[in-house]
């Protein structure tokens, strides 16, 4: 037993959102972030998915769909071959009422399978369109494909992120791909406000460069004054110092950052190096920036002659903010973590034990605090369910006897 918070799916289970339909034919992370942020709040996510699946599914781990699972939480499938006219013909079926539809197709392939925006605005005007890609829908790169580590190099983000001595560093996660995911949804509210204000539809054109690109500011701004490239600087700032992080006596690892000058001479006081406060060296921001080596010097010994547990002791009590640096299997364990549900668990076969560990509901809303109504579904599990209301009973059943609507889900049952 880890000590995490098991909750269990509620199919009952009502969010802010609730009677919101999302059409999601997005592939891979930015466009199910981007719907995950609604699920959870109760909005009903039908994934139009390919009858292989959406290809997030073929990030396993253990032979898992981790990503899938996590992601994909209270969402619903779907499964069409948008290869026939039929399967386009369903899709603009489930426009009709829908209120968000979000794609994440090449720039232009929308518009060969038959579904520009035009068209579903005609069928329904209320319609806000969320279309992800990597460069944007015009400009020099539209055609581009652009995956996130492309971006992340792009943006100016790898440039100077690790040591200057050593390469570019990508990051070991989606990152381009979760902004922009994060950043669509803040936009998409903003424009079904609008519409439900009856503004109209519109179409939001949300790029993977452009929301990673635009938290890296004023890194233009700081080039045109300076004239000089931000330098890879490990876990250093070039804003404040100290900052960093800092090995201990038994192997693990703290970072620390002492930004204000009360910090820093809280920070002085608790190692018993009240004398650095009046240091020509140390005394402000400034002159601590140029002589980092130093000071790290100095914090750094003192922090590597105790072990975690003793740093993390002495530095609470001293008020001065220092923190562990977790990996999962920390996490895991984590007090904070377990007692915010920041890391739940929730019921699932496919996981040794029986349980799956995944994020909580984030942020957390005092009113409506978000929903975990259902898994992560299986490839067109919810085709009955979404379909016949809309095609009816006869139209859904030779659709499926052409192969239009797939039955992936009960092969997957039976596998």
């Amino acid at each position: 037993m880890t000590g995490i918070h098991r909750k269990h799916f509620d199919p009952a289970a009502r969010g802010a959102m609730d009677g919101v339909r999302v059409v999601d034919l997005s592939r891979l992370v930015a466009g199910n972030v981007l719907t995950k942020v609604f699920s959870d709040h109760g909005a009903e996510v039908v994934k139009v998915e390919p009858p292989e699946g959406d290809t997030l599914r073929a990030w396993r781990v253990g032979g898992v769909e981790t990503s899938w699972k996590t992601i994909c939480r209270n969402k619903k499938s779907v499964a069409l071959d948008l290869k026939r006219a039929e399967g386009i013909a369903v899709v603009k079926a489930l426009v009709k009422d829908a209120a968000i539809f979000v794609e994440s197709f090449r720039p232009g392939v929308l518009e060969a399978m038959g579904l520009p925006p035009s068209v579903l605005l005609e069928i329904n005007p209320a319609l806000v369109i969320v279309r992800i890609s990597g460069w944007g829908q015009d400009g020099p790169f539209q055609h581009k494909p652009g995956f996130g580590t492309l971006v992340e190099g792009y943006s100016g983000f790898a440039a100077v992120n690790g040591f200057d001595d050593r390469e570019p560093v990508l990051p070991p996660m989606f990152m381009g791909d979760a902004y922009a995911g994060l950043y669509g949804a803040s936009v998409a509210m903003i424009a079904l406000r609008h519409a439900e204000a009856g503004g109209g539809g519109q179409v939001l054109d949300v790029s993977l460069f452009e929301p990673l690109f635009s938290v890296l500011e004023p890194q233009v701004a700081n080039w045109r004054i300076t004239q000089k490239r931000k330098p890879r600087t490990g876990s250093r700032s070039t804003n404040t110092s100290p900052r960093n992080a800092y090995r201990t006596k038994d192997g693990g690892w703290v970072c620390l950052s002492a930004s204000t000058q009360g910090m820093t001479e809280k920070l002085f006081r608790s190692i018993g190096r009240e004398d650095m406060i009046a240091d020509p060296r140390f005394a402000n921001n400034p002159a601590r920036l140029q002589h980092w080596q130093e000071l790290d010097a100095i914090i750094g010994g003192w922090i590597g002659e105790r072990t975690l547990e003793e740093n993390l002791a002495h530095f609470d009590k001293a008020g001065v903010t220092i923190g562990p640096i977790m990996d999962t299997a920390m996490l895991e364990k984590d007090p904070y973590a377990i007692e915010r549900e920041a890391l739940i668990e929730v019921p699932d076969a496919d996981m040794p034990g029986g349980w799956l560990p995944m994020h909580g509901l984030v942020p957390r809303l005092s009113g409506t605090p978000g929903v975990l109504a259902r898994p992560a579904p299986r490839i067109g599990e919810h085709n009955d369910e979404i379909l016949a209301p809309v095609l009816g009973a006869a139209e859904l059943a030779r659709l499926r006897g052409l192969g239009v609507v797939r039955e992936a889900a009960a092969k997957q049952a039976a596998e």
